[in-house]
């Protein structure tokens, strides 16, 4: 992304007050009203980093190394993608926006330059240019701001994907339009809302997004088999284990989303400790206050943290704040091809002998 571009935009809206390690807007003045502007059609500015990829192996080989289908991809699609480990751990979600001659990544500010580097180490001898671009990116929930723009397909399940939970019932639509410099300082700054408000409904309609990832997420655990993973396709690096957990096993650990007391004075944030009675069973990664949910936040616990079960979630400065559980991956997750359990056979009896 042009930070400066960026930046300047952001220093030309009213009242707004700027992220310190990005310096976006968090928000224009009210953080709950502007949700209600971004549903109809306001503009966020994004801290993303851009790799634009073109040459004749793109698509194949990207398909080959990656965990969605895109060999074939159609031109103005979007989708996107996993990076991961040969673990089969996240280290990498890309967003994909295919002209027929490019292909678009957008991937959370930080990450571009260790993604462009492993990119860079896999070619080989493809013909596959990689470059970055400086642009700008702008989200919105309504029509996005130009005409090259990736398009979200969360919550529909994607082709070759599977979802083993139920949406959230909160509509979610999100594009991300990428625009020249020039472009983006011609936005009218009156449409701009903060990024609290984008967060707000993401949480809301419990989309995965990186905040979600540690460095032992496997994407079962956030339900990213929906749109990011195609189980029918060929093999890439971590596959295995995608096809293992799906198959035979589970997720070792879920996401939720959580309903918090509104009364606390104590604000939750990422990185509190959810607790089930007084066992910690996991951590809060995001959390904001929606315009009609109230205080809400999406935390990631270990599976056999009971389904039913309301939580607590303590804050940094111990303040316990109750939490109802809306379950977005089931304990039940996963198990899709498990075998039956045959019967052990018991133990054999040895005929006893009668006494002479």
């Amino acid at each position: 992304m042009s930070a400066e571009a960026a930046r300047r935009i952001a220093a030309s809206i009213p009242r707004a007050v700027l992220d310190e390690r990005s310096g976006l807007p968090l928000h224009v003045g009210n953080p709950i009203a502007e949700q209600r502007r971004l549903r109809a059609g306001g503009l966020v500015l994004l801290p993303r980093d851009v790799l634009r990829l073109s040459g004749p192996d793109t698509l194949p080989w990207l398909d080959s190394i990656t965990t969605q289908a895109i060999e074939h991809m159609p031109e103005g699609a979007s989708t996107e993608s996993l990076v991961l480990s040969p673990e089969g751990r996240i280290e990498h979600a890309m967003r994909l926006r295919w002209t027929g001659e490019s292909l678009w990544i957008l991937v959370d500010a930080g990450t571009g330059d260790a993604l462009e580097s492993w990119l860079t180490r896999m070619r080989f001898y493809k013909q596959v240019e990689i470059e970055r671009p400086e642009v700008v990116v702008v989200g919105t929930a309504g029509e996005p701001a130009g005409a090259l723009a990736w398009v979200d397909g969360w919550p529909e399940v994607a082709p070759g994907g599977v979802r083993y939970g139920e949406p959230t019932g909160e509509p979610w639509r999100w594009a991300e339009a990428i625009l020249s410099p020039a472009d983006a300082e011609s936005l009218p700054v009156d449409r701009v809302v903060g990024s609290l408000a984008a967060d707000a409904l993401r949480i809301a309609a419990g989309r995965p997004a990186l905040a979600e990832v540690d460095e032992r997420s496997i994407p079962h655990e956030l339900d990213w088999l929906t749109t990011a993973v195609h189980l029918a396709k060929g093999c890439y690096r971590g596959q295995e284990t995608v096809a293992k957990v799906h198959n035979l096993g589970a997720p070792p650990r879920r996401v939720v989303l959580l309903h918090l007391d509104g009364s606390q004075s104590s604000p939750v944030a990422p990185g509190d400790e959810v607790l089930a009675g007084e066992t910690a069973v996991g951590a809060v990664t995001s959390a904001a206050i929606h315009d009609e949910l109230g205080p809400i936040a999406l935390a990631v616990v270990k599976r056999s943290a009971p389904a039913d079960a309301d939580l607590v979630v303590r804050t940094a400065d111990g303040i316990a704040v109750a939490a109802g559980q809306q379950v977005l991956v089931p304990p039940t997750a996963g198990h899709a091809h498990r075998p039956p359990r045959l019967p052990r056979l018991g133990a054999v009896q040895r005929p006893t002998r009668s006494a002479p």
